[in-house]
């Protein structure tokens, strides 16, 4: 009869040797290479008064004891096996292994959470591997298809789907979210996974992704893929997709701060100063207070500060200045194709909608711009928010959402840059010290943490850290996540792409986990440069170019559009 996998029963693997260096440690002595690994998960029992608990705890540290001589190990032509074996030593347990054990606790069903109850294991105590199934109780906060999870992956030091890695979307959305990984790391792949997930019908989320770089318009197949549909109700998930072209600011949403970041470099502290005392006095009119003003409104407001305030005669000591702010003022806001309008915006009831997931796309806006649009549009959510929370919104009206909101930020580095005041940085602190109150959670993707603000990093209470070597942003990541440990975050130079540290309150206790694989196309897949230049000289790419060199020679321009791939004219 064959035994039952470990991956089933809880196996005996090892002895308890005594205290660790740390309080919460101890370590134990096995045979057992396999299956004694970073990252495992390994128990002892003890009685806490009348109940016996499975104290569980999660291996950090490796260390070998005993091994073979050098001289058994010299010659890579014979087994260092069959040398023991001929002086009567057994080859497959002549090495011992001290491992250290962090103690976690158990899982208590009525908190939900794991409870360390401070007793030690004594000395000679048998240390179990935990099953499969006891981690897929315990380890994540949810179970995968149910209200509120989010199935991104499964345990590292498991089969890929032995064991699920499940996340509470409450409590991610509700206390923020940091995904931090290196260039190519997976860190957009990951962000994929958990949209897919927010989209099903277990979830409908209403999510906004601020795309930088053009990288999740393939999740638009969401939409016609059958497996985020609930045929019971009608579900289907809708997918928007808002190019750099549609994105508009209305100018009046603008504060004094933001339209003093947009203008130009070298402007001086008395143009400045003009520019307060223009706002502020358009601001406190009856137009102003309605928000029914625009750039040039402010622009009138800005010139009639040559003229002074009692007899209306001019002031040859501020026209310089004045001037000078008004062609700066024009460069930036009076300008063809501009992003700032008079009138115009993105309603909020076209950004957010429960089961609607939109992206807007800001490749082609210049970084203070963007900004800006992020600074304004969270600054216009969270308003919203807190006035239908607090019941002071009209239905109907754009300050009215009642709903609660995730927004994903993209290369969250540029709207909230370490040791640098942008517009975009206090709105974000705000929203991440407060929005849990109103509903509103933020997602911060960065490929350097080093240069995120900590503040807004440290706010972020789930975290999704992937490969990262640069020690800086080791560092950082050391400083301001306090929910993994330092022996698992040390692992995060040794992941290989999709692999992830995953610690806070979206999981019940720091995991190591397998991301799963996307169900849309990634969209951020590196370029294959020496593939690309091959195909350039290949006979159907030559072929191609001739045809669209003809039509471009051809006098009959209204068909080019037609025929040339690529081109628009």
């Amino acid at each position: 009869m064959n035994p039952t996998p470990t991956s089933t029963v809880d196996a005996l693997t090892g002895t308890v040797k005594g205290p660790g260096e740390l309080p919460h440690e101890y370590l134990f002595i096995t045979a057992d290479n396999r299956r004694a690994r970073i990252g495992e998960f390994v128990y002892y029992l003890a009685h806490d008064g009348t109940e016996e608990r499975r104290i569980i705890g999660n291996i950090t540290q490796r260390r070998l004891v005993r091994n073979l001589p050098d001289a058994f190990l010299s010659d890579p032509e014979t087994p260092p096996s069959i040398v023991s074996a001929l002086i009567g030593l057994d080859g497959d347990g002549c090495e011992l292994y001290e491992i250290t054990v962090e103690t976690i606790g158990y899982f208590s069903r009525r908190l939900g959470d794991f409870v360390n109850p401070r007793i030690p294991p004594q000395p000679g105590d048998g240390v179990f591997l935990a099953s499969s199934e006891t981690l897929s109780d315990v380890l994540s906060a949810r179970h995968a298809g149910e209200v509120g999870s989010a199935h991104v992956g499964s345990l590292l030091t498991r089969e890929a789907g032995e064991v699920p890695v499940v996340l509470s979307i409450k409590d991610v959305v509700s206390t923020h979210l940091a995904i931090l990984a290196s260039t190519g790391s997976g860190k957009s792949y990951t962000a994929g996974v958990l949209v897919e997930e927010l989209m099903m019908p277990y979830n409908r989320a209403s999510v906004l992704i601020v795309d930088p770089h053009g990288e999740y318009d393939t999740l638009r197949s969401i939409e016609d893929d059958t497996r985020f549909h609930d045929k019971q109700d009608g579900y289907a998930p809708e997918v928007r997709i808002f190019t750099h072209d549609r994105v508009k600011v209305r100018f009046s949403s603008l504060t004094e701060a933001d339209i003093k970041y947009l203008l130009p470099e070298g402007t001086s502290d008395k143009m400045l100063h003009y520019l307060s005392q223009a706002y502020r006095k358009l601001t406190a009119s009856e137009r102003g207070e309605r928000g029914l003003w625009g750039y040039h409104d402010l622009r009138d407001a800005v010139t009639s500060e040559k003229y002074g305030e009692d007899d209306g005669r001019g002031s040859s000591g501020n026209v310089g200045s004045i001037d000078a702010l008004l062609w700066r003022m024009d460069s930036r806001f009076d300008k063809p194709g501009s992003i700032f309008s008079d009138s115009e915006h993105i309603p909020l009831s076209d950004l957010f909608k429960p089961g609607r997931c939109t992206v807007l796309q800001l490749s082609d806006i210049e970084q203070n711009e963007q900004q800006v649009v992020v600074a304004t549009l969270l600054r216009r959510v969270n308003k919203a928010r807190m006035a239908t929370v607090r019941e002071e919104a009209e239905p109907h009206s754009d300050s009215f959402l009642p709903y609660p909101v995730f927004t994903l930020l993209e290369e969250a580095h540029r709207f909230a840059p370490a040791g640098q005041t942008v517009v975009s940085t206090n709105v974000l602190k705000q929203i991440l010290s407060e929005g849990r109150k109103f509903g509103v959670g933020i997602g911060l993707i960065t490929q350097r943490p080093g240069k995120l603000d900590q503040d807004v990093l440290s706010q972020c209470m789930t975290q999704i850290i992937m490969r990262i070597v640069n020690p800086i942003d080791q560092d950082t990541v050391a400083k301001s996540v306090e929910g993994a440990g330092r022996q698992l975050l040390a692992e995060l130079p040794a992941l290989t792409k999709g692999q992830a540290v995953i610690s806070g309150v979206g999981v019940n206790t720091p995991v190591m986990c397998r991301v799963r694989e996307r169900i849309t196309k990634h969209g951020g897949e590196t370029f294959d440069a020496p593939q690309e230049w091959a195909r350039w000289h290949t006979k159907e790419e030559r072929q191609h170019r001739e045809q669209d060199d003809a039509v471009l020679a051809s006098p009959k321009p209204e068909k080019k559009v037609e025929k040339i791939r690529g081109f628009q004219i």
